[in-house]
C-alpha cells in the first residue's frame, strides 16, 4: 500500500523522475488558473453578479477580514500570499475525494515547501516594517540568554506546519483505504465527508498560523 503521492513515479528517465506529486500539483496549478480567468473575465460592479464572482467576493472579503484581525495592518499587503496558501490548500483536500486525484499535500514535499515559503515570508514581511536591527533584536528578548531557544523556535514551528498538514492528510487517505477494505460500501462515504470537512479546517488552520507568525514580526505600535 502506497501512502503518498511520491510513491507513484509516471515517468522514470534514471537521471530524473516525475512523480504524482508532480503531475496533480500542476494539473491543480492550471484549473486554479482557468478558474481564476473564468471567475474574473466578466467582473461588474453593478447589482447583478455573477455566481462566481459573488463567491469570490466573499472569499476575498473574508480572508481580507481575518488578516485584518490578526495585524492590525491593510490586509492587501499580505492577501495574495497568504490567499495563494489558503486557495491551493483548500482545493487540493476537497479534490482529494475525486477518484484517482492524490492531492499534492499528501506528501512531505509538498507541505514542506509550503512551511519554508512562511519560513522565508515571515522576515520578509517583517523587515517592510521595522529596521534590520529592530528584526534581529527580537530574537534576543527578554534576554540573550534567549537566542538559541528563539531561533529554536523558528525552525520548530516551520517543521510542525509541515508535518501537521501533512500528517492529517495522510491519515485520512489511510484511514480511507482501510475502510473500504473492510466496509466498501458505508464508512467510505462518510470518511469522504469527514474527509472534505477536514480539508477545509486544515487549509484554514494553515493560512492562519502563517499570518499569526507574520504578524508577529512587524513591527508593533510604540517600537
Amino acid at each position: 500500500m502506497k501512502y503518498s503521492p511520491d510513491q507513484y513515479i509516471f515517468f522514470d528517465w534514471g537521471w530524473g523522475r516525475i512523480n504524482a506529486t508532480l503531475v496533480f500539483t500542476w494539473l491543480l496549478m492550471l484549473l486554479l488558473v482557468a478558474g481564476s480567468w473564468l471567475v474574473t473575465r466578466n467582473l461588474s460592479s453593478g447589482e447583478k453578479i455573477s455566481r462566481g464572482q459573488n463567491l469570490l467576493e466573499v472569499l476575498v472579503s473574508g480572508m481580507a477580514n481575518h488578516i485584518e484581525e490578526i495585524t492590525h495592518r491593510k490586509p492587501y499587503v499580505f492577501l495574495p500570499f497568504v490567499g495563494t496558501l489558503f486557495i491551493f490548500i483548500l482545493v487540493s483536500n476537497v479534490l482529494s475525494v475525486v477518484p484517482f486525484f492524490m492531492p499534492p499535500t499528501g506528501s512531505l514535499s509538498t507541505t514542506t515547501a509550503f512551511a519554508l515559503c512562511v519560513f522565508v515570508a515571515v522576515p520578509v514581511f517583517g523587515l517592510s516594517t521595522r529596521s534590520l536591527l529592530s528584526y534581529l533584536g527580537q530574537y534576543l528578548k527578554p534576554t540573550f540568554f534567549m537566542l538559541p531557544f528563539n531561533i529554536l523556535g523558528e525552525l520548530t514551528r516551520t517543521f510542525a506546519l509541515a508535518v501537521r498538514l501533512y500528517g492529517n492528510i495522510m491519515s485520512g487517505t489511510v484511514i480511507g483505504f482501510v475502510l473500504l477494505i473492510v466496509t466498501p460500501l458505508f464508512f467510505p462515504v462518510i470518511m469522504q465527508a469527514l474527509g472534505l470537512l477536514t480539508g477545509a479546517i486544515q487549509a484554514y488552520i494553515f493560512a492562519l498560523l502563517a499570518m499569526v507568525y507574520i504578524a508577529s514580526a512587524l513591527q508593533r505600535k510604540g517600537e
